[in-house]
């Protein structure tokens, strides 16, 4: 190596102090530990990482959704509705109580995130999972149920903070890679988690053999599954122990000006136009219009959930289809097994030679034909039902995560690391709102449906699924300009 330290590369062959903006080591900053560490292990694949976050995304997901297959039991147990057309409107409430939560805490669980470090907040979240949703199982009343899904939501910070942690502590070559496993793992949590529901839920009626109906889980049909959620949220929150922090934190007076200064973070993106600080977000339109579109998207997604599940249990004389919980588990699981290998396996590769936003848009144009279809699927039965059901659940799930997958990607790239939490924590705000929304006006459309099955225009459920088209459509539209702007960030 020759001259001064100016001379001097890294083990990457770039020379490390020349490079302009590069900021100096501190060793007591556990961002710049973790640039360093990353530095020094080119070529390496980052499994422990991808697997820690895969984790801890898919247990804090699981309890989102964990309760729709059970929910129109649970409602009808807590003899809260009058008739039965009633009790998608008392469901719809509580699915959105989480999400009303969420939307009033999650741009200040952004901030705290940059401020203080993404793994507290993260750690926070998972004891929320152990207390409050171990509590939603123990529900005696309606109000109980609806108050500890609303504490769990205010108290599940974990969205935004996680996908800033995902691109900072890998290498920048897996950068996307790292948000990919965050929307896997969080779209298989969605499908895993009512998965859990469907097996778990009334677990004395199903398995009298393990469970009396006066064990605690015969008293409280719905508190097994709650209750296997809270365990592994405890196990995630044991390896949360084995996650370095990746905030930057320069409040040292010493620096190391040595040859060893790191390189950049590996989330900072040189993204034009982008400005720092949180008021500034709002006008970067490249990350409004992408949270815009997530948000649309998301609402879709979360009222089909919900209606999904209350449709598939309501009785064939109301244009269901008469499953019981297992049913809804079988088909849920499968869905999220074939997810996985649709995620682990195709996705990459149709991310390589499709367009981020044509894939969107195909998604959606496809989606439309199969929403429609689900209104005529009770006339069906037997194995034809059930591998008819399944194909579209599949596909369905598929679209979802195709999508959610693309505007992480999109969010991401619109800004910098300094502000990447409090971003997320504004798209999960505004996407919480959307799914506050979503599972409210589901179970009352839903609701009504059920009250019109001879009415002549829509009749039914075909009402249901076609307000659910009616949002894909919107979003197909917002995907052009003038609404949607690509960002601009260099990689």
């Amino acid at each position: 190596m020759g001259g001064g330290s100016g001379g001097r590369v890294t083990a990457l062959g770039d020379p490390l102090l020349e490079k302009k903006g590069k900021a100096a080591y501190r060793p007591r900053c556990p961002g710049c530990r973790v640039d360093r560490f990353n530095a020094e292990r080119e070529g390496v694949f980052p499994l422990k990482d991808l697997f820690l976050i895969w984790l801890l995304t898919i247990t804090c997901t699981l309890p989102i959704q964990s309760l729709f297959p059970f929910l129109y039991f649970m409602i009808r147990d807590l003899n809260i509705a009058k008739q039965t057309q009633d009790i998608g409107f008392y469901a719809g409430f509580v699915g959105a109580s989480y999400m009303c939560g969420r939307a009033i805490s999650s741009t200040v669980w952004g901030v705290v995130a940059d401020k203080y470090g993404r793994k507290p907040v993260i750690m926070l979240t998972l004891v929320s999972i152990v207390i409050f949703n171990t509590l939603f199982g123990l529900s005696s009343t309606y109000w109980m149920a609806l108050a500890t899904r609303f504490l769990l939501g205010v108290m599940c910070g974990y969205l935004g903070p996680i996908k800033a942690y995902a691109t900072e502590v890998c290498r920048k070559e897996y950068n996307h890679l790292a948000l990919a496993v965050v929307s896997s793992s969080r779209g298989i949590g969605l499908i895993i988690g009512p998965a859990f529901g469907g097996y778990l839920a009334q677990p004395a009626d199903k398995y009298p053999s393990i469970f009396s109906q006066t064990s605690i889980f015969g008293r409280f049909p719905y508190f097994l599954p709650c209750l296997c959620i809270s365990i592994l949220a405890v196990v995630a929150l044991f390896a949360c122990f084995w996650f370095p922090e990746t905030l930057h934190k320069h409040n040292e007076d010493t620096v190391d000006k040595s040859v060893e200064t790191v390189e950049e973070s590996l989330a900072d993106t040189d993204t034009e136009g982008n400005g720092g600080g949180c008021l500034k977000l709002f006008t970067n339109w490249p990350l409004m219009s992408a949270i815009t579109l997530y948000c649309i998207f998301s609402l879709q997604d979360v009222a089909y959930a919900e209606v999904f599940s209350l449709w598939a249990v309501s009785d064939r004389s109301f244009g269901g289809l008469s499953f019981t919980t297992t049913d809804v588990g079988n088909v849920l699981s499968l869905s999220g097994l074939f997810l996985f290998l649709y995620q682990m396996l195709i996705y990459p590769f149709i991310a390589k030679s499709v367009d981020h936003i044509t894939l969107v848009r195909a998604v959606a144009i496809l989606t439309i034909p199969l929403l429609a279809s689900y209104p005529f699927f009770p006339a069906l039965s037997g194995f034809v039902l059930m591998l008819v059901v399944n194909c579209a659940s599949f596909l369905k799930n598929t679209f979802s995560v195709t999508t959610i997958t693309v505007f992480n990607i999109l969010m991401n790239d619109a800004v910098t690391q300094d502000v990447r939490a409090a971003a997320n924590g504004i798209a999960v705000t505004l996407m919480s709102i959307s799914k506050a929304v979503a599972p409210a006006v589901a179970g009352i459309i839903f609701s009504w449906a059920q009250r019109r099955q001879t009415a002549s225009f829509l009749p039914g459920d075909h009402l249901v699924f076609f307000m659910l088209n009616v949002f894909t459509v919107i979003g197909l539209v917002f995907t052009f300009k003038p609404f949607f702007v690509r960002g601009s960030a260099k990689h």
